[in-house]
């Protein structure tokens, strides 16, 4: 089962799919938002990466909190908090847990909340939250039904990116996006997009 070295490989892969990506996010966010996506993202990364080079850590919930921290204190625009905040959540869930499906999912879906209570978003509004709603609804279905964890990663991962997808038709209701108005309709949300590489990144390391 997924350990703390498994976990700081996830943020390791993270952080170059992130980097390799950088100009795709930014590009998607040019079209919708401050044209900052990717590469805020890029830097809170590479910057979780200088802080597991330089440090240890004794448990999954210590380097997921030190994590959060990281990305809330390096990340400006929308993402830094949100993503800050739901590693904080994720890892602040897993204190004193054996990693299992079950407990992973449920920390899934403290660090989930902890977007929703900072974002107020809602199903629908063209936001991240609209590739992790069906993200967490396959997993709990995928561990429902005796999943591993690598399998239901890589159900929520797919559930994350049919979620993305959708986001293309619809006119947003949050964030810079809803200052468009109905022109925001046609463009991919691009936290819906980093959603999905946060998730495809889990499915591939905490086997």
């Amino acid at each position: 089962m997924a350990d703390v070295e498994a976990f700081g490989d996830w943020l390791r892969d993270l952080a170059k799919t992130l980097h390799d990506n950088s100009a795709y996010l930014t590009e998607l966010d040019s079209a919708i938002g401050d044209a900052d996506h990717g590469a805020n993202m890029d830097r809170g990364f590479q910057a979780v990466v200088a802080v597991l080079d330089e440090s240890s850590f004794e448990t999954v919930d210590e380097l997921l909190k030190k994590a959060g921290m990281t990305l809330v204190s390096k990340v400006g625009g929308a993402s830094g908090p949100l993503y800050g905040t739901f590693f904080l959540r994720f890892g602040t869930a897993l204190a004193g847990a054996e990693i299992t499906p079950a407990t992973v999912g449920e920390a899934l879906k403290a660090g989930v909340g902890g977007i929703l209570a900072r974002g107020k978003a809602e199903l629908g509004d063209k936001t991240m939250y609209d590739a992790w709603a069906p993200a967490l609804d396959a997993y709990d279905e995928a561990v429902a039904g005796g999943s591993d964890l690598a399998g239901a990663l890589g159900a929520a991962a797919e559930a994350a990116a049919k979620g993305r997808d959708a986001t293309t038709p619809l006119v947003a209701r949050k964030g810079r996006a809803s200052y468009l108005g109905e022109r925001s309709a046609g463009h991919q949300d691009p936290g819906a997009t980093s959603t999905t590489l946060v998730l495809e990144s889990a499915a591939r390391t905490l086997a």
